[in-house]
């Protein structure tokens, strides 16, 4: 009550202080600036931060991931977002819920041997505070891609790592499979990301003694082992001869069942691989859980409530790890990842990854209602971006998905006669040879639609500019500014004091 009472006067000081100014200076302000709700809404805002508390020593960390959530992303999910809500004027002043955080900054996403990098690199910077090679999974840049040997003394010690050795309980929940290169970054260490399960091993990876990427996920040791982990990639941990409650074989060759291994691995540990199966989870009595929701990745968003097994949201996923964490008094670090926003561009499928993009701002809400800002910190960033442009002039409330109108109301037209989308790819499968599909005979906003793009690729490419990232509760204040993508190890293992960094 004394908080809330030390909170209402300081926001009246603040207010009547602004009066005072604007008094003083009513001259240089008109009504038509002072009253609008646009210079309302940002000073109201203002107060907002000026009021938030944030402290060093983080108790709880989650780190949220969008997979190719860049920022051309990040608006057109805003404004996609916005222009489906009641009485939204058009979009464009919509906020994603992480938007409203109130500490911010850039962050440079290369890898130490490409400009435009692969999530394999980038998580690994987030996750042990080393920038390495495209393609390598927590070890350092002096080994080679896909050699096993060279990787040998080489493994790097990763915010999972620490944070189990500290007692925390961990998690990492992913819409890609859980052998993927971004959950994976985070407790696997390998030179090669594409060595998800034993099948893919190359005979000098047998021979040098390195480990397929589900069997680490897995076999780690007891007290190292992760509380939570929610995905993908079931294919990846049973063998050829196992079929799965969908009539899916495995991929592995060496006859072992890991799902099986989980549940002998602790006392009272549950694998689960479907919507049921989810639901009925008891977490008080439930030490470790593994669910595994589709034999690769997970359904898009948009897809997802036709899948005949049923599989959770994102939403769902992050609060039922919470819940699971959350037991263990200590604290934990769980790692969130939104892992088909880049497939979906991949594939120059904007919707879909806009759709995916909403879904973790979801997620984020989610995470906000269920933790104390007074000893949790959350962050939200992207591992890299992708070539999705916002661009022509199109009218304010011209529907994101669909071709520009102009101001007046009519119709834009490209140089060939023909109309263009206000979302579009720099490279991709939607570009054409020659001459330009007329869109007037196609429907912008279904759900398959490929934007145009102008280079023509198989599959449409990362981008290499600066992702923000986003931070809201203890320790917020440690993110500000442009930033090297491996400051989010030590932003984090300073918040927690995880003890991995040496003065």
């Amino acid at each position: 009550m004394v908080k809330i009472v030390i909170k209402i006067k300081r926001i009246a000081l603040i207010i009547s202080c602004s009066l005072m100014v604007a008094s003083v200076h009513a001259a240089v302000l008109p009504s038509a600036q002072s009253d609008s709700q646009w210079f309302k809404d940002s000073a109201a805002h203002l107060v907002e931060q000026t009021e938030q508390q944030t402290q060093s020593r983080a108790k709880n960390v989650i780190l949220f991931i969008g997979d190719g959530m860049g920022i051309s992303t990040l608006t057109a999910a805003r404004i996609l977002e916005g222009q489906q809500k009641i009485g939204n004027k058009g979009g464009e002043e919509n906020f994603l819920s992480f938007e409203r955080f109130p500490y911010s900054g850039l962050v440079k996403t290369y890898n130490t041997n490409q400009q435009v990098p692969d999530s394999a690199g980038t998580m690994t910077a987030m996750a042990t505070g080393v920038k390495t090679k495209a393609g390598v999974l927590s070890v350092s840049d002096v080994s080679l891609r896909a050699n096993c040997l060279s990787s040998k003394g080489n493994e790097l010690i990763t915010l999972v790592d620490l944070a189990n050795a500290k007692g925390l309980s961990t998690g990492i929940v992913s819409t890609a499979r859980l052998t993927h290169a971004t959950p994976a970054a985070l407790y696997a260490k390998t030179p090669q990301r594409q060595w998800e399960s034993d099948a893919n091993l190359s005979d000098e990876a047998i021979e040098n003694g390195c480990l397929d990427i589900a069997y680490q996920l897995v076999m780690r040791d007891k007290a190292n082992a992760l509380t939570v982990a929610l995905g993908g990639g079931r294919q990846n941990f049973i063998s050829e001869e196992t079929v799965d409650g969908e009539d899916k074989p495995g991929k592995r060759q060496d006859g072992l069942d890991l799902t099986q291994a989980w549940i002998e691995n602790f006392d009272d540990a549950a694998y689960i691989w479907d919507q049921a199966g989810f639901d009925a989870v008891d977490v008080e009595s439930t030490s470790h859980l593994l669910g595994l929701f589709n034999a690769s990745h997970m359904e898009f968003e948009a897809d997802r409530q036709a899948d005949v097994a049923g599989e959770p949201s994102l939403t769902e996923m992050t609060v039922k790890s919470i819940q699971m964490l959350s037991k263990n008094t200590d604290g934990y670090l769980l790692v969130v990842e939104g892992g088909r926003i880049d497939h979906a561009h991949h594939a120059g499928n904007a919707q879909r990854a806009l759709y995916d993009t909403i879904e973790l701002s979801n997620a984020v809400r989610a995470a906000v209602n269920s933790t104390d800002p007074d000893n949790t910190l959350i962050m939200v960033t992207a591992d890299h971006s992708h070539t999705l442009t916002i661009a022509g002039y199109p009218k304010r409330g011209n529907p994101i998905l669909g071709l520009v109108h102009n101001v007046d109301g009519e119709m834009a037209m490209a140089l060939d006669g023909k109309p263009y989308t206000t979302l579009g790819y720099v490279n991709g499968p939607g570009a054409v040879a020659g001459e330009r599909d007329d869109l007037l005979l196609l429907d912008t906003q279904d759900l398959d639609f490929m934007q145009q793009a102008l280079i023509q690729k198989g599959g449409e490419t990362h981008a290499g500019e600066d992702v923000s990232i986003h931070a809201w509760g203890a320790g917020a204040h440690l993110v500000q500014g442009a930033m090297e993508q491996n400051v989010v190890f030590h932003i984090i293992n300073q918040a927690q004091q995880l003890g991995g960094t040496k003065y």
